[in-house]
């Protein structure tokens, strides 16, 4: 009978994953992982760790399987939190979502059952996995969950071959409110707990409260750029398609620039390293036609360029540029070399519905040419592609 170790969380999800596997005839056990002790910056009512751990182990009881615990938190800190205050810091909007599944659930959450004898975890993710046979070779291929409100394949982008080939996504075929009548009708603690928000193992923050640990608030200016500047006159549709064959992608997919003779001074703020593209909470600006949204930031001079409205062209882009040394593919097989082009369903970030777009090779990375503008291309954040619902490859958009 294999051995399986469960990531309990204390959440519905991997409590019902360990459910399942039981049911199959797998000899289950439960692993519990803290990740993070400072409660700097958490929202009033956001469940401590404690309290998980306390409804992991009424899960475990119900279920009469072992439960382990293990803290990571050293690891945690240094691999998913550092990364965060680095890319903050630089002006980038990091995901540390993807890097927790990387580092942490993926990496060392497997060693640790490694040490208790299982050479397979599961997890209470909404995405499918299947083994496929190809040119004598195993592959993994990461797929969509079968629920499209609750799929999280998105968050297991930057997983290897290696990952994969270790791990059971028991909920997979399941939805969400399916995972909810069989928690009560198990009477599992978790089957009403509602599902967690925020950062990965910290919770639901105050981002400048969490951030100001490392990054000092400091007083900059709020620009406003106006919407006819010619720059954005300049990526016309016919335009893009033009310097597309030429071969100059780095016309379409660079970031918008700006300096502050482009627009008029209309605020201030505390520190450009704590707005992101798209951002319109927290400016504090009123008297506007439109709402203010954030069109860029530079963190070295510490300036802040906002646009009137949601149309704002600042916030649109036909394309985003992903280094070589950046870009990941879950199927290695399936990756392009230079001067290959190929087309893709790609999302920007969690949720969003997959855009058609193609992927163009070059020596310096992967440019990514979409058929329709895109709202708010962050730098910092994953860009993942698909081929129908599977997940093939993902990048840190520049």
């Amino acid at each position: 009978m294999e051995k399986i170790i469960v990531g309990l969380s204390g959440g519905v999800d991997s409590s019902v994953a360990a459910y399942l596997l039981k049911q199959e005839g797998y000899r289950v056990e439960g692993m519990f992982m803290q990740n993070w002790h400072d409660t700097t910056g958490l929202l009033a009512g956001d469940c401590p760790w404690e309290d998980d751990l306390l409804v992991a182990r009424l899960v475990a009881h119900k279920l009469d399987i072992p439960l382990h615990f293990t803290d990571l938190s050293g690891p945690y800190y240094e691999r998913v939190v550092n990364y965060m205050f680095r890319e903050y810091q630089a002006g980038r909007t990091p995901n540390p979502d993807v890097l927790c599944n990387r580092e942490i659930k993926f990496d060392l959450f497997i060693r640790e059952a490694e040490k208790q004898g299982a050479g397979t975890v599961a997890t209470g993710h909404y995405c499918r996995k299947e083994t496929i046979g190809k040119n004598g070779k195993t592959i993994h291929r990461l797929l969509a969950g079968t629920d499209p409100n609750k799929d999280q394949s998105y968050f297991l982008c930057q997983l290897s071959q290696e990952q994969l080939s270790k791990v059971i996504f028991p909920l997979g075929h399941m939805k969400k409110p399916e995972v909810r009548k069989l928690a009560g009708s198990m009477k599992l603690a978790t089957a009403f707990k509602k599902d967690s928000q925020g950062i990965c193992f910290v919770g639901k923050v105050d981002l400048p409260t969490f951030l100001q640990q490392k990054l000092k608030a400091r007083e900059g200016t709020v620009i406003e750029i106006p919407a006819g500047l010619p720059q954005y006159r300049e990526r016309t549709t016919g335009q893009c398609r033009q310097w597309a064959e030429k071969g100059d992608f780095h016309f379409i997919t660079r970031p918008w620039t700006y300096d502050p003779g482009m627009g008029t001074p209309v605020g201030s703020h505390r520190g450009a390293h704590f707005f992101t593209i798209g951002q319109r909470k927290g400016l504090n600006i009123g008297g506007k036609e439109q709402a203010l949204f954030v069109i860029g930031t530079d963190v070295e001079h510490n300036l802040l360029y906002v646009g009137q409205g949601q149309d704002h062209p600042g916030l649109y882009r036909r394309g985003l540029f992903i280094p070589a040394g950046d870009e990941h593919w879950v199927r290695p097989d399936l990756a392009l070399s230079p001067g290959e082009q190929a087309p893709y369903l790609v999302r920007i970030r969690y949720r969003q519905p997959l855009q058609q777009a193609t992927l163009h090779k070059t020596a310096e990375g992967i440019h990514i040419l979409f058929d329709q503008p895109q709202r708010g291309i962050t730098p910092g954040q994953f860009a993942a592609w698909y081929r129908e619902d599977e997940l093939v490859g993902s990048g840190v958009i520049q």
